[in-house]
């Protein structure tokens, strides 16, 4: 049995990675904020491999609990996808006038991932590997930066420099991190002019979550294919 968490996992990309990792075989734990939200959606999905369970990621405490159910219940951990984040820039505001949603945008879509990471990581080793996978986006690029919701931007530019540094840290251990980018998806986030559907989008956070011992550690990708940092 391949044990995946998916964070974030209430609609949009996160629902479809949980349901495409299922119908892998895997079995997948969907999270989500709210009391009942995840169990409902994970019912909704109606797949037996897939579980629902709370999870905000800005509480530390939650995400210490979910890794205490998981050493209990499963005893194992083969991915995790960093996928929960949102914007939080009203449109047109810049860095000028824009720190509150800045530090809005670092304290859920960074920080998050940090503290999910936290707790989760030495399960990932204690099982002998696997793959974390940030779900990052093309505007967090540095090679492609401009200008726009700063607040988003900056978290995914800190979310790539997170992959950088647990790939460094976790060297050697058998975990493989990587950043990916789903590209404009048709969600809610990214609107109904996006040019991709929620199955492409989640296709590619799929194939690095999944990946092998042999497979690449600290990169950004987008469609499986390297992109610039």
């Amino acid at each position: 049995m391949q044990l995946a968490v998916v964070t974030g996992a209430s609609r949009g990309l996160g629902r479809e990675v949980c349901r495409q990792l299922a119908e892998q075989g895997w079995t997948v734990l969907l999270t989500a904020r709210g009391d009942g939200v995840a169990e409902e959606v994970a019912r909704q999905l109606d797949h037996p491999r897939v579980e629902g369970h709370r999870l905000d990621v800005t509480e530390p405490d939650e995400a210490n609990a979910l890794a205490a159910a998981l050493r209990e219940r499963h005893g194992r951990l083969d991915a995790l996808v960093n996928n929960a984040g949102a914007i939080f820039d009203a449109h047109g505001v810049g860095v000028l006038g824009g720190a509150e949603a800045i530090q809005r945008s670092l304290h859920t879509n960074t920080m998050g991932a940090v503290h999910v990471t936290a707790a989760l990581a030495p399960l990932l080793v204690e099982t002998g590997g696997g793959c974390i996978v940030n779900v990052s986006s093309g505007m967090g690029a540095l090679t492609d930066m401009g200008t726009g919701h700063p607040g988003y931007r900056l978290s995914k530019a800190a979310m790539n420099a997170l992959t950088k540094v647990l790939a460094g840290e976790l060297r050697g251990s058998g975990v493989r991190v990587n950043s990916v980018c789903p590209g404009w998806v048709a969600t809610d986030m990214g609107g109904p002019n996006a040019t991709r559907t929620v199955e492409e989008g989640a296709s590619g956070i799929v194939w690095a979550a999944t990946l092998g011992p042999d497979g690449p550690t600290g990169g950004f990708f987008r469609n499986g294919q390297p992109i610039d940092l």
